[in-house]
């Protein structure tokens, strides 16, 4: 009889030990990775399967290695682009492709049926205007303006091999990918590397100039996972075999560009095309819900650095306050850290700390400390030696004195850094999305790929009413506790 009274609490603790951790589908930053993306964990979610979405992280380097590292578990990715990320031969056979990623514990699963490779594009009048239809003819004009996405420009399969191929002599400058179209309508582009499926390639008029000399291997758009994975999803998976071609893959990557939808509403509409999901007509939250929760995931990374910086900055400042030599060191090695560009510093952070908030906090906490260091050790060296006289003629200790004398005094500048670390964290937090951490970055960086204004304003008009707000909480938080005399003099 007990037993059946125990049953039910034993079925309760047991229920989330049921439950199947989701599946996380990764994308790359550019349309076509998303809407992949979307199309692959629309499905898995159509069949019952768990899918979490960390889209718009980094370069391919930085998805694969969260895939080999198990921080995702599937990403859409190009034949030509494993060959050289894994093989550094992009015109590796297949057969090679298959073995090498066996021997890293990966397998593609899906192959989606369309082959995305890339090209060089002028608009058509400008073409016309020089005759220019191939891409050897480019030596005839070694003054044209070139620009490239950052990626292309330093590939094994990108700019510097192909100009040695063809034996062209320009110079070419970098450009993110979303911005490059726009560059060469207006007149500041002639030449740019673009992908045979992009959506833009219907909304300019364009030409693609001949590969007349072979250099670009085959991009076939796959589905790359772990080996391992169980069969429930890659049954699921198995539907999306040859369901793509260059045509369709365009008119997708097109209506997430300029057809008004997001990448989520073109992969589900896909999926009802093709009778692959329920035509049950699906309710878009209101986009106050995300701004939201990105607001809350901002503040949540920012905060949690910032106090983490407090807690390790100010003591190891009150600590090296008397010894000059130790303190020139310290703020010395947070200058260091400071030196170092951000996207590189979540990149390093990524084989320590995997995908996701862990490695944006980290970044975040050695950004905030050589602001509240520094301002710690100016506001203790600055207080008038004949206080410390006084508080020594009184019978204080050396702890007495640091904590009921000098750090009261240096308490204005203490709160400068620290205010002034607040603010450089909600402003580098935007680049957290690039390792699926979230938080206001990621409706930027979205709506620049996506070439979505609105989208963008979403991200940076609360990220700057969040620098505003932390302005006015700070100078607040300086009249509540800061004597008159102190505050007059930090003004």
């Amino acid at each position: 009889m007990k037993a059946l009274f125990l049953l039910p609490l034993l079925l309760i603790m047991l229920a989330p030990l049921s439950q199947a951790k989701p599946l996380v589908v990764a994308s790359k930053q550019f349309t076509e990775s998303h809407v992949l993306a979307e199309i692959t964990a629309g499905l898995l979610e159509e069949d019952g399967i768990g899918a979490e979405r960390k889209l718009g992280l980094g370069g391919s380097m930085v998805v694969l290695n969260a895939l080999q590292a198990g921080d995702v578990d599937l990403y859409p990715e190009y034949t030509g682009t494993l060959a050289q990320s894994v093989l550094s031969r992009p015109l590796a056979s297949r057969a090679e492709l298959l073995e090498a990623l066996a021997g890293r514990g990966l397998e593609i699963i899906v192959e989606f049926g369309f082959n995305n490779s890339y090209a060089l594009a002028m608009t058509s009048e400008r073409a016309a205007s020089l005759g220019l239809n191939k891409i050897s003819g480019l030596r005839r004009y070694p003054g044209l303006q070139l620009v490239f996405s950052l990626e292309f420009l330093n590939r094994s399969d990108g700019w510097k091999p192909l100009s040695r191929h063809y034996r062209l002599e320009h110079t070419a400058r970098g450009m993110e990918h979303a911005l490059s179209y726009q560059a060469l309508d207006r007149g500041q582009a002639d030449v740019i590397d673009a992908f045979t499926t992009d959506g833009e390639l219907q909304h300019y008029t364009l030409t693609l100039l001949e590969d007349d000399l072979g250099f670009f291997p085959r991009y076939d758009a796959v589905l790359l996972a772990r080996t391992g994975l169980a069969q429930e999803p890659r049954n699921s998976m198995a539907r999306l075999q040859q369901r793509l071609d260059e045509t369709v893959m365009q008119n997708l990557n097109a209506l997430a560009r300029d057809g008004g939808q997001s990448p989520r509403q073109v992969a589900r509409q896909f999926l009802r095309d093709q009778d692959l999901l329920s035509r049950q007509r699906e309710v878009a939250p209101h986009w106050l819900l995300p701004v939201l929760s990105n607001t809350l995931t901002h503040i949540k990374l920012t905060l949690i650095a910032l106090l983490m910086a407090c807690a390790v900055a100010v003591p190891l400042g009150l600590t090296l306050a008397n010894h000059p030599r130790q303190s020139s060191g310290a703020i010395y090695a947070a200058g260091l850290l400071q030196t170092i560009p951000s996207l590189a510093l979540l990149a390093l952070m990524i084989p320590l700390l995997g995908l996701g908030q862990a490695p944006a906090i980290a970044a975040l906490f050695l950004y905030s400390l050589l602001p509240i260091l520094r301002n710690t050790l100016t506001g203790l060296g600055t207080v008038d030696p004949l206080l410390k006289q006084v508080a020594d003629g009184m019978g204080l200790n050396h702890r007495q004195r640091l904590l009921r004398v000098e750090l009261p005094l240096a308490l204005p500048a203490i709160l400068a850094g620290i205010k002034t670390a607040a603010i450089i964290s909600i402003g580098t937090a935007t680049l957290a999305a690039f390792v699926g951490a979230g938080g206001l970055g990621e409706p930027i960086i979205t709506g620049l790929t996506l070439n979505d204004h609105a989208l963008i304003l979403q991200g940076a008009i609360p990220a700057a009413m969040l620098a505003i707000v932390t302005e006015f909480l700070f100078e607040w938080l300086e009249r509540t506790i800061l004597p008159a005399h102190l505050r007059q003099g930090t003004s």
